[in-house]
């Protein structure tokens, strides 16, 4: 078999990419061990990483301006977006591609085999498998309840560090991720950011379970369930990857659709997948995943308030800029020195492979 592209893996990134391959007229080839299973995962970005060519009904809720808190309130002048799972994957059309049912095995520029022998030939090829999961990785963890809207007086939380989720003090922390999903419903959801390991989902389930009690939020018992567990880290920028594979995935934070989306047409229209600068930043958010696993629990809220004060473009530059190496690095500067003295010494050891300096046994911020 031979086509213009062959797209390995199906999720989110290598089905828009097909998607917008199919619009430009290609011959697509696109593999995966299970390509009609549905998605059941929350996606969610920032609006203004989303492409124009993204039908807007794939958006079932979207808050102008969302909350953090630390160790106070922050209000987040940037609108997000929660995607339509089912809409989203609907609208990512395959119409005209060859789907075929199995693993690539075997990938290089101009040829895939799958694990049933099959080898397929095209002039490109890209990974958008993602990442799998392997002992030692870094991974985000969460826990989550689909509920009612319990009314206006629950804001939309990008991230709340508050310790009302009978944590125990000194444990690893874990925040509150509160959105809207549409219909009428929110999602609570109790969130490890990342660790190795990362915070067990039976934990997770019981903090969240006492943080709604702590808040007055009545479940039932029966609502819908959202499990969440994925490395964070394992891919690379690199012509013919996209997607978590491709270093698409900020290491620091969990974030990769809406980067995935936007470079799906570029790459659909030939451009490269990878630069110096992307390659260069994805380093710098390295960087800041070991900085973020070096602090002890309890200095994280007073590091997310310093962070949610800086300026809007800095925090854009550092969460979403996938080629802005400046804007990086400059919110990386800026971020460091607005954190305590002790945490800025924590930050550049873990940011430069030095030893930990915090005392034994103080555990990470998020896991060891």
């Amino acid at each position: 078999m031979r086509a213009d592209i062959v797209i390995c893996g199906l999720g989110p990134a290598g089905r828009a990419l097909a998607h917008r391959c199919l619009v430009r007229g290609m011959s697509v080839i696109a593999i995966d061990p299970n390509p009609h299973r549905r998605w059941q995962a929350t996606y969610a970005a920032w609006t203004d990483e989303l492409p124009a060519w993204l039908d807007d009904t794939t958006v079932a809720a979207a808050v102008a301006r969302p909350c953090a808190y630390g160790r106070r309130a922050h209000t987040i002048p940037r609108s997000y977006s929660i995607l339509d799972t089912g809409r989203l994957q609907h609208r990512l059309d395959l119409a005209g591609a060859t789907v075929l049912t199995g693993r690539a095995t075997i990938l290089d520029r101009h040829t895939v085999t799958v694990d049933s022998g099959r080898t397929v030939r095209t002039d490109r090829v890209v990974d958008a498998r993602g990442l799998r999961r392997r002992a030692g990785r870094a991974e985000q963890t969460a826990y989550g309840l689909v509920l009612d809207d319990p009314g206006h007086d629950e804001p939309a939380l990008f991230m709340d560090w508050r310790d009302d989720n009978g944590a125990d003090p000194g444990s690893p922390r874990s925040f509150l991720y509160t959105i809207p999903v549409g219909g009428g419903r929110v999602l609570f959801e109790e969130t490890c950011l990342v660790g190795a390991p990362a915070i067990d989902l039976g934990e997770l389930a019981r903090r969240l379970r006492c943080r709604l009690r702590a808040r007055g939020i009545p479940v039932r018992g029966d609502e819908p369930v959202e499990r969440v567990r994925f490395p964070v880290v394992g891919g690379t920028p690199g012509a013919g990857r996209l997607g978590a594979a491709g270093g698409y995935l900020h290491p620091a934070t969990g974030y990769s659709v809406g980067a995935a989306l936007a470079a799906a047409g570029d790459i659909a229209a030939g451009h490269t997948a990878t630069s110096s600068a992307a390659r260069a930043v994805y380093r710098l958010r390295r960087a800041g995943l070991r900085a973020l696993l070096a602090l002890p629990p309890s200095e994280l809220p007073g590091f997310f308030d310093a962070f949610f004060e800086l300026d809007i473009g800095l925090q854009c530059a550092y969460l979403s800029g996938h080629t802005d190496l400046a804007g990086t690095v400059s919110a990386m500067n800026r971020l460091f020195a607005a954190v305590p003295a002790g945490t800025r010494v924590r930050l550049a050891a873990a940011t430069l492979h030095l030893p930990a300096l915090s005392h034994a046994g103080s555990g990470s911020v998020i896991m060891e």
